[in-house]
């Protein structure tokens, strides 16, 4: 046993190197102004995937239902291995629309709605929150294990709020120091990887300690096994339905390495190059196995020792503790102690952001008198993160001694699963539309609530048994675990099949029946071409005439701007975007300018408050005047026509859906050419700059020579007159000799 201030000094000094690493990260990239580049860094982030469930809880799944735990990890594999199709295609969209999350994606993908932003982030809330719970208590429970906490006077409810404050101050000074989530985070993603790597030598560590130290070897740990009749721990499957739960575990990890809206957070908005996602398909798989090693050896060896099943998802603590072995007791508390932190810091940062951009945002833009909030958001994502943890903690409190938050890793799995349908649909189905995806959303949500939050509830004492036992209003059909009769197959199972088949159901009717509007299919055809590696755009001024005034559009930029963002980032994005444009420094701009300058701004805009809310802030806030209207609505109509008489001689037929989609190719085809051609220019100034330096080097080469030329010329005139000097005095010593010269 420890006492509860050598865990509480350990604790802190712990998370003082993390802050100290993440300070110097931050202060390194500042100075020096490099961008957040590491694979490896990135890579070892992206481990925040395994959480205390995984590092508590595998070993209790595994000491109950033997190797059907690997499920969880089969399908996050199955995920990983089509990132490149997947991924990429995330990463590419997120880069041209400003992408703050996944709410902000989905909803970008479908017009801009902000009724499914709002949507995805109470899903998201409503299905993460608990989760979140999950990893205080974890933390909590293992505190309590490791001291004496039977005679301390700090109890459940005292520990886990301070430990929850203590989570609240780390999340705000790690993630939320900054107003614009787009921006790299460099020190928590390098405290991220840190936390990742101690966990996993943790983990390593106790297994080692485990099959060699109390046992010899697997050979050992297999035999006993069978003696004592703990075989079940090895075994593939135990029940009848442990087919459909396997599959059923591979569909939700599936779902989830790329659906939580934590991963989504590390895996694309934290992505600085796309290149990095090949070195995570092969690096993240070989992290799974690694710190999933040990699971059975150490699930056995609780069981061997005499452990209770019941506090199997404590065996890694249990163990060296029972040996007597302090450091490595000590060693496994700080593991897991990382994997429920990193998890909570990152996905509190997260969900704060999407429910002020998805959730507050919107309000205040609907109510005027509470606008003068608006250049507080900063401070509002705080005060979310705070009430996000808070109600972790209330909910840990309210079902602390419920079955519920021992399966809550899995319900949390089945409520981001709703988000598949719409996400993958709208990465690949350029018919799937706004319709569809809040139908989708609407009915899986609301089925999830059904098939699994109401029996949960009902066994917590909220709702009547009978509900459960003879259905909804009495209808037998209606009962919450066995909709229509389908029935003994488990509650996870049974909420997967009728979840996903009516979200699936949904999704496509809706978007089948729905026809969008011409402003939606614009949207989701540019989406959809985002999504393909191109060249970076740049702002090319044109030679049409100058006639709008800049610095009006800079006030009213300004303006707009101020409401969201403080007057330094204001001031500086402003600087940034006129240095793009090239029109530093100018009295007017053209039209052409002016719309680059909006999309510039729109998005700035987007990566502090969301893409959906700043096209609306733009739109409320932006004005034209008739001229520049005008010349807008002629420059459309002018590009319209162009394109469509190039397009016409290869299909005079198609759809306007179609038509917009061969327009936005041609553009990206002119495009790579200009870009073509750009490279091969930088080829021949290359090669001009080689001839160059051959010829300077020549020159060189040609002046050296005719200095040695000129000095043996001078050596020479010299060894003449020292000839002739010889001469002149070896002639008076022989007078027989006649002079040179009569």
């Amino acid at each position: 046993m420890f006492s509860s201030l050598t865990v509480i000094l350990t604790v802190t000094l712990y998370m003082a190197v993390l802050f100290g690493i993440a300070q110097l990260v931050e202060r390194r990239g500042e100075t020096r102004r490099e961008s957040f580049k590491s694979p490896w860094v990135y890579c070892l982030s992206l481990a925040v995937y395994h959480t205390s469930w995984t590092f508590y809880g595998s070993v209790g799944f595994a000491a109950s239902s033997g190797l059907q735990f690997l499920g969880v990890y089969l399908g996050a594999m199955l995920g990983i291995a089509l990132w490149w199709v997947t991924l990429r295609r995330m990463v590419f969209a997120k880069e041209v629309f400003r992408i703050t999350s996944i709410a902000d994606f989905i909803s970008t993908r479908y017009n801009r709605s902000e009724t499914i932003a709002a949507l995805v982030t109470l899903i998201a809330l409503f299905g993460v929150l608990p989760y979140i719970a999950l990893q205080l208590k974890a933390v909590v429970a293992s505190f309590q294990l490791i001291t004496d906490h039977e005679s301390s006077t700090m109890g459940w409810g005292l520990s886990g709020l301070l430990i929850t404050l203590f989570m609240i101050a780390f999340t705000i000074m790690f993630g939320m120091r900054r107003l614009d989530p787009t921006e790299r985070h460099l020190g928590i993603m390098t405290a991220l990887a840190v936390e990742c790597l101690v966990k996993l030598v943790a983990f390593i560590t106790i297994g080692l300690f485990v099959s060699f130290g109390l046992f010899n070897g697997f050979d050992d740990i297999t035999e006993r096994l069978f003696d004592q009749g703990f075989e079940r721990v090895i075994q593939i499957s135990g029940t009848s339905n442990s087919g459909i739960m396997w599959l059923t575990l591979i569909v939700l990890s599936f779902a989830a390495i790329q659906n939580l809206p934590r991963m989504f957070h590390v895996a694309v908005v934290e992505n600085a190059d796309h290149k990095h996602i090949k070195t995570a398909i092969w690096v993240l798989p070989l992290y799974m196995v690694l710190i999933n090693l040990f699971v059975v050896p150490i699930a056995a060896g609780g069981l061997l020792m005499g452990l209770p099943q019941e506090s199997a998802d404590y065996y890694v603590l249990l163990l060296p503790q029972l040996a007597g072995n302090n450091a490595l007791t000590l060693l496994a508390f700080i593991g897991g102690f990382s994997a429920a932190t990193g998890m909570i810091i990152v996905t509190t940062m997260t969900l704060s952001t999407m429910a002020s951009n998805h959730l507050i945002l919107p309000v205040l833009e609907r109510v005027p008198a509470c606008r003068f909030i608006k250049p507080f958001l900063l401070q509002i994502r705080w005060l979310l993160a705070a009430m996000i943890l808070l109600g972790s903690y209330g909910f840990a409190i309210e079902f602390t001694d419920s079955y519920i938050l021992v399966a809550i890793g899995l319900i949390s799995f089945v409520a981001v699963l709703q988000f598949s349908p719409a996400l993958l649909g709208g990465l690949f189905w350029s018919r799937g539309n706004s319709a569809g995806a809040l139908a989708g959303l609407f009915a899986g949500f609301l089925m999830w609530i059904y098939t699994l939050m109401i029996p949960a509830f009902i066994s917590h004492g909220w709702f009547p048994e009978t509900i459960l036992d003879d259905g909804l209003f009495g209808f037998a059909l209606l009962r919450p675990e066995a909709l229509f009769g389908f029935d003994e197959i488990g509650s996870i199972p049974h909420s997967v099949f009728w979840t996903l088949l009516v979200n699936i159901g949904f999704y496509i009717i809706g978007s089948l029946l729905y026809n969008p509007h011409k402003a939606e299919r614009n949207l989701s055809t540019e989406f959809l071409c985002s999504m393909k590696p191109a060249p970076s755009q740049r702002a090319r001024p044109t030679g049409l005439d100058r006639y709008i005034p800049l610095d009006d559009k800079l006030n009213e930029a300004q303006t707009l701007l101020e409401s969201y963002l403080n007057k330094d980032k204001t001031k500086a994005a402003l600087l940034q975007i006129t240095e793009d444009l090239q029109v530093t420094g100018k009295s007017h701009i053209a039209i052409i300018e002016l719309l680059e300058f909006h999309r510039m701004l729109e998005h700035i805009l987007a990566g502090s408050i969301g893409a959906a809310s700043a096209h609306k802030a733009m739109e409320s806030s932006i004005r034209y005047n008739t001229r520049e209207a005008t010349d807008l609505k002629a420059l459309y109509s002018h590009l319209v026509v162009e394109l469509n008489q190039q397009r016409m001689p290869a299909n005079e037929n198609l759809n306007e859906a179609e038509a917009g989609s061969q327009s936005y190719g041609l553009i990206n085809n002119l495009q790579n050419k200009i870009k073509k051609h750009e490279q091969t220019i930088k080829m021949l100034n290359k090669q001009i700059e080689d001839l160059e330096a051959r010829l300077e080097l020549r020159y060189q080469e040609i002046f050296r020579s005719r200095l040695e030329t000129q000095k043996v010329r001078q050596e020479n005139e010299t060894l003449r007159i020292q000839l002739e000097n010889s001469l002149l005095i070896e002639k008076p010593s022989d007078p027989a000799e006649k002079p040179l010269k009569e």
